[in-house]
Formats: C-alpha cells, sequence, structure tokens
C-alpha cells in the first residue's frame, strides 16, 4: 500500500503532516479499531487541510482496495454500500484519504438496533465546553438514576459527547426518544443553561443537548478520530474527574501528541462500552 504526500501540512496551526497523521492513525490502532469494528464508517475528508475542500463520503469511495471490507446498508432512498474498517491496513487505507472517521450507534448486524445512546453537547458562543462539562455531570446524575454507565469524551471541536450502552439492542427510534426526553428534562432543570431544539437563535451562551445523533441514518464522530481543523484535535475520552474540575477549555483540548501519554496513563476510557 502507497501512503503519500507524507510532508503535506494537513493541520496548519501547528505544522502537522501527512505523516504525522498516518503515524497517529497506526500507533492508536489499537484502541482505535475495536470503536470502528463492524460499524459502517462514513468519512469527513480534509485531504487540503481544514481550509480546504471538506466533505463527507458515505458510499464506498472510488479506488477502495478489494481487501477493504464493505457492506450493504439499508438507507431510505435504497441500500448502499459502505466501508468497515476492520483491521490496521484498512485503518492506514482510510487516513491516507485524510478524514475523520464518524460511525452510527449500531452494528453492521442489526442496522438500526442500537448498541449505543449518545448525547451530543454543543456549546453556543460564548458558552465553552466548560458549561458543556456542567450539563454532563447533571445528565450523568439523570442517567445513573435511571442505571446507565455513562462515559464522556470531548468531542475534538468545541463540545462533548456522553455515551452509554443499553443492557440490550434497542430500536434507534426508542433511544432517540428517551434521549429526547432527558434533553427536555435537562432544558426544564437547567434552563439558564441548555437548549433542546435545534434552533441556532436559541443557543448563544446555552448547551444545545444534541439527541438526533441517536437516529439509525445519524452519524457522531468515532473515539480517537483526528478532527478538521487548524490544530489536529482528538476526541478524547476524559475521565469524570477531569469533566468535574474543568474550569478552562484548554484543560479539555487534546491534540495528536498527548493521546498516548493519556493512553499509558488511563487505559481506553471507554473499553467498558466494548464489554472489556
Amino acid at each position: 500500500m502507497a501512503l503519500s504526500n507524507l510532508e503535506k501540512v494537513i493541520h496548519p496551526a501547528t505544522g502537522f503532516t501527512k505523516g504525522e497523521l498516518l503515524h497517529y492513525y497506526a500507533t492508536t490502532a489499537d484502541v482505535l479499531l475495536p470503536h470502528l469494528h463492524d460499524r459502517p464508517v462514513s468519512f469527513l475528508r480534509y485531504p487540503d487541510g481544514p481550509d480546504g475542500q471538506v466533505f463527507f463520503t458515505k458510499n464506498v469511495p472510488p479506488g477502495t482496495p478489494d481487501w477493504v471490507t464493505t457492506a450493504e446498508v439499508p438507507r431510505s432512498e435504497g441500500p448502499a454500500r459502505m466501508v468497515l474498517i476492520q483491521d490496521l491496513p484498512s485503518l492506514m487505507w482510510a487516513a491516507n484519504l485524510v478524514t475523520e472517521f464518524h460511525t452510527p450507534q449500531w452494528l453492521i448486524d442489526a442496522p438500526g438496533e442500537a448498541d449505543r445512546l449518545v448525547m451530543d453537547l454543543d456549546p453556543g458562543h460564548p458558552a465553552t465546553i466548560v458549561e458543556c462539562c456542567e450539563v454532563a455531570l447533571w445528565l450523568r446524575e439523570r442517567l445513573t438514576a435511571d442505571g446507565w454507565q455513562t462515559y464522556a469524551k470531548t468531542s475534538g471541536s468545541k463540545g462533548m459527547h456522553l455515551l452509554a450502552a443499553p443492557a440490550a439492542r434497542t430500536p434507534s427510534g426508542k433511544i432517540t426518544a428517551y434521549a429526547k426526553d432527558l434533553a427536555v428534562e435537562a432544558e426544564r432543570a437547567l434552563p439558564h443553561l441548555v437548549v433542546h431544539r435545534m434552533k441556532r437563535s436559541l443557543r448563544p451562551g446555552k448547551v444545545f443537548v444534541d439527541y438526533s445523533q441517536n437516529a439509525a441514518r445519524k452519524t457522531t464522530a468515532t473515539p480517537y478520530t483526528l478532527r478538521a481543523r487548524a490544530e489536529p484535535t482528538v476526541s478524547t475520552p476524559v475521565t469524570w474527574e477531569e469533566v468535574a474540575g474543568c474550569t478552562d477549555p484548554a484543560q479539555l483540548t487534546f491534540g495528536a501528541p498527548a493521546i498516548g501519554p493519556r493512553l499509558q496513563a488511563y487505559g481506553d476510557l471507554l473499553a467498558p462500552l466494548l464489554g472489556e
């Protein structure tokens, strides 16, 4: 497999090159691959960096090698064929396209039967991830009361994702309805801080609790994916102690160089979602 343009700067704020991007994915493969396994991948590609063309690819890209696993996925407009990243060679082939990895909350053997719940916390300026942390702690307590074990990760952009696993696979529609109820309840409990509707005029200074990513057709940034930003930020699992102690966005902003030391210190904080 030929890897191309290794000296090309992909993340301009730090001069992070494509070679460094590929090195990052190779060295985090052991923890990233289990979160990709058996989930059809949507690629958000940024081959010329975040200031160049950025575009989603859901169908199998032209030129995909025949040794990359693909699968038919149902869609409202008819079935489509998507990529599954099942091993290191496939991961490196996909990383060579320069991409964020986005995956649904279900596995390929049961499309639309969710094995994950996700709450996407998106701050509206001037709110930041600091306000997301306050909301996350409220949601964690509420989810715990309903018997869920909840985990947190940064989005790698401005916000935060909360993840939990249902006791058994559940139709995505039911998970979405439950997540919406939680978002509405959070807005009632924290009206100064939370909004559950997507309308942008409601969002400045508040945290939008996006429950809609539980829909079968939606995807969320995969744990440990790089994001298409000026710096090589990563969607990074975090401890609840870090969430509770966050007073500055910089405390929960992690670039690619930080992930190796974090894995040595914590391992994969989301491993319990994989049954580990």
